[in-house]
């Protein structure tokens, strides 16, 4: 059971890591408007960066936040994998929110 639920958990990982670069090249990129391109807006240096929306990232991200909450569920008795597993999840998390972030 233990096997079984750390492979789960990190075939899921992976595969969200590995879909990324395709995810990015089936998205088309959307044109900018010319007056967008040709001058710049009056935007401070500190603000946010703009947040993209890629439906797959965003499914990706909702997936593996429920990996994460199942594997917090699991009881703790995997010798560290489950704590392992959820470390990788918050590493996949975090370059998904990194992807958005840069956009296309």
């Amino acid at each position: 059971m233990t096997k079984r639920l750390t492979i789960w958990a990190l075939a899921l990982v992976g595969i969200a890591a590995a879909s990324l670069p395709l995810v990015f090249h089936a998205q088309p990129r959307s044109p900018q408007p010319a007056a967008a391109v040709a001058a710049p807006s009056p935007v401070p240096a500190a603000s946010p960066a703009p947040q993209y929306h890629h439906p797959r990232i965003e499914a990706a991200i909702r997936h593996l936040e429920e990996a994460k909450h199942e594997l917090e569920a699991a009881p703790e008795v995997f010798h560290g994998h489950r704590v392992k597993a959820i470390e990788h999840v918050n590493q996949a998390l975090g370059e998904c929110h990194k992807a958005l972030e840069v956009g296309p």
